[in-house]
């Protein structure tokens, strides 16, 4: 980020605001697997690489990868985006569905509204075209928060879902250099803001409220620009009281610092 930020001829501050922790207790893990080595999931979706790749390290300590791959493949698979797609193909295991950028949660419910593809034996025995959910049972890999509107939208349309956590999100172990940055943006020293996750702004001002700079630190974004990498970011911003000036054409780093800059510029 520092680098791109460097090439198209910004000056980055990089504080680290969150990081990925693995969840101690797996037993949902392994009821997913227990449950998926059964057949009793009709549908698998990944939400992120890291998650699945989390996922995998745990599955292993019960179960060769190999069976695993293999009773994934019994399933109709979902991805979220491009970075489960890298992990999947990796695995070799098929895809059936990817959802489209933005890769939100909405994009994978009309990925879902449109029709799946089912593997020919639970296509055979279970559901509709016209209604691909009904009795279904779905098993999503979380990554980090809940996706609760998502649970509550396929819960709607008819079907069963497990959610499987393999991780959740907490502050640095060293916040000194976000504590410094929020500082540094409630003092005016910094012209433009980037964001990369909803999480993020969550963390920023759980330490900016520890500062006792939590309405300086909101007050002084506002004399900002900011770059925010999709919708899900952009909800979390508005929420917390942030305007929004961008969003990139396509949801990555290189699109956000480029696009950002050119705007500022």
């Amino acid at each position: 980020m520092r680098s791109l930020i460097e090439r198209h001829g910004g000056v980055a501050t990089i504080a680290a605001s969150m990081r990925e922790v693995p969840l101690e207790n797996n037993t949902t893990v392994f009821e997913f697997l227990d449950r998926l080595l059964a057949d009793d999931f009709d549908v698998v979706i990944f939400m992120t690489g890291v998650g699945a790749r989390a996922l995998l390290e745990v599955v292993e300590s019960k179960l060769d990868r190999a069976a695993f791959f293999e009773a994934l493949q019994r399933c109709c698979v979902i991805v979220r985006g491009p970075k489960p797609t890298a992990v999947l193909r990796e695995w070799g295991v098929r895809i059936d569905h990817r959802a489209p950028e933005p890769n939100t949660w909405r994009e994978l419910l009309n990925v879902i509204d449109g029709g799946l593809h089912f593997p020919a034996a639970i296509a055979a025995s279970t559901g509709s075209a016209e209604q691909p959910l009904q009795s279904r049972t779905i098993a999503i890999q979380e990554y980090g928060l809940p996706s609760a509107e998502l649970y509550s939208a396929l819960a709607a349309r008819g079907a069963s879902i497990l959610p499987v956590p393999v991780y959740r999100w907490e502050l640095p172990t060293d916040t000194a250099p976000l504590e410094a940055a929020i500082r540094s943006a409630v003092a005016g020293e910094f012209d433009v803001l980037l964001f990369t996750s909803a999480q993020q702004i969550r963390n920023v001002l759980e330490i900016a409220e520890r500062l006792g700079l939590r309405e300086s630190f909101l007050a002084a974004t506002q004399r900002c620009r900011i770059g925010s990498i999709g919708p899900t970011c952009s909800e979390a911003l508005r929420e917390a009281g942030l305007h929004i000036d961008l969003e990139p054409s396509h949801p990555h780093m290189g699109h956000l610092v480029r696009e950002t800059l050119a705007m500022c510029n």
